[in-house]
């Protein structure tokens, strides 16, 4: 075989090489193909270690996107939250202590009734005949009373003369002391018969609102009956019940022994302020299925803010810590060894620091330790951050100005910190 030096070298070798392998025609393809891979590269005039754009230039990775605080110093509450539940500050089921036809009924579902206003009239009639039988009664054995009366004070007298036995004295004597107790008897009865009348009348014994009423006009009402007519809750002042762990409660009774606590329920996703209110209950005993103890607080609730039923949110302001470090919540990050922060050096360069977290309150954190009032911490976009990573601080509301090429510089950075923060 021979080369062809006027058609460039190795210009004719592939062809000659597949011209002479007609014997194994699938070996020398494979091997042509070989040769036509590598001989570009062998024919090539630009040096690789000498060519443009060598390989010890770096590009230099962006500068991460993040929001920034600055830690001061202020007073604190020390303060108990929870979630609790509204309830009404009585409730009372309004059930018929007479038996009879529901003639009336004066409210409409829902209604706020004050204290005595009229909720039910039932049928007088059966009522009003018992009351005047219990009056006659009374007046017939009145009158006999009088006149046993005055035949015992004859006879008296008379016995002691002589005139009459002693046995017809003390039989009308007997006569007197019989008709005092059925005399008696029909008092107590024309009682009985004026309270059925007047429970005829169901009036409310509370200032409330009514619930869903259950007996309409014209039904049979019975006395006593299980089932309500209709339930009436006060609502003001109302109750919020709320259960904390049994760690809290040592604390809590300290406070409380030193004056009290305040304490402030919000309704959930409400924009409203939070309605203070006065620490009412503790139970006697702490749950032992949950670990948690039964507490109330009454709150006044005029207009109706709070409504039986809801959840709220509750904060035992307990007491006040004076002059701590304090940074925004979401700047507190929880790794393999604790609480930490991204804290920015001048350079606008990250370095991770351990924290000792003191509480929380609202939307801020208390660092008992680890961090200095005046430091600059990041506050969103720690996912890719790691220690020595340079950061640009964006403006108040200035995530939507996050270069695109950063972001995707840095998503493998992201990945890997991602780890770290774990």
């Amino acid at each position: 075989m021979s080369i062809d030096t006027a058609t460039g070298g190795f210009g004719r070798l592939p062809f000659e090489i597949y011209r002479r392998a007609k014997i194994r025609p699938f070996l020398a393809l494979a091997l042509v193909l070989s040769l036509l891979l590598v001989l570009p590269g062998c024919s090539g005039s630009d040096d690789v270690s000498g060519g443009k754009g060598g390989g010890d230039a770096k590009s230099k990775t962006p500068p991460v996107p993040v929001s920034v605080a600055v830690s001061a110093r202020k007073d604190m509450p020390v303060a108990l939250e929870a979630i609790g539940t509204v309830e009404p500050f009585a409730t009372v089921g309004i059930r018929s202590q007479v038996a009879g036809i529901l003639e009336k009924v004066a409210f409409r579902e829902g209604d706020r009734v004050k204290r005595g206003e009229l909720l039910f009239s039932i049928d007088r009639r059966p009522f009003s005949a018992r009351f005047n039988q219990a009056q006659a009664d009374l007046a017939r054995d009145s009158a006999a009373l009088g006149n046993a009366r005055k035949q015992a004070e004859r006879y008296r007298p008379a016995a002691e003369k002589g005139y009459v036995s002693e046995e017809q004295a003390d039989q009308a004597q007997t006569s007197v002391a019989t008709l005092t107790a059925a005399v008696q008897a029909d008092e107590a009865a024309l009682e009985n018969a004026r309270l059925d009348l007047e429970n005829c009348t169901i009036r409310s014994p509370i200032t409330g609102f009514t619930g869903q009423l259950l007996a309409d006009r014209g039904n049979l009402v019975k006395a006593a009956a299980d089932q309500p007519l209709v339930t009436i809750n006060q609502i003001d002042p109302v109750k919020v019940s709320f259960s904390l762990p049994e760690q809290s409660v040592s604390e809590l009774k300290m406070y409380l022994a030193q004056g009290g606590v305040e304490v402030t329920a919000t309704p959930q996703d409400s924009a409203l302020p939070p309605l203070t209110g006065e620490f009412s209950f503790m139970d006697n005993a702490v749950d032992q299925a949950s670990g948690t103890i039964l507490l109330k607080a009454t709150f006044a609730n005029p207009d109706q803010i709070l409504w039986p039923g809801q959840f709220v949110k509750v904060r035992l302001r307990l007491t006040t810590r004076k002059n701590v470090t304090v940074i925004p919540t979401p700047a507190v990050q929880t790794g393999q060894s604790g609480a930490y922060v991204y804290v920015i050096s001048g350079e606008m360069i990250v370095e991770q620091r351990p924290v000792t977290v003191g509480f929380t309150y609202g939307d801020e954190t208390v660092i008992d330790s680890g961090l200095a009032a005046g430091e600059e911490v990041v506050t969103d976009g720690q996912l890719r951050l790691r220690p020595g990573v340079t950061i640009k601080a964006l403006q108040p509301g200035g995530k939507g100005d996050i270069p695109d090429e950063a972001e995707g510089a840095d998503k493998s950075d992201s990945r890997n910190s991602a780890g770290t923060h774990q």
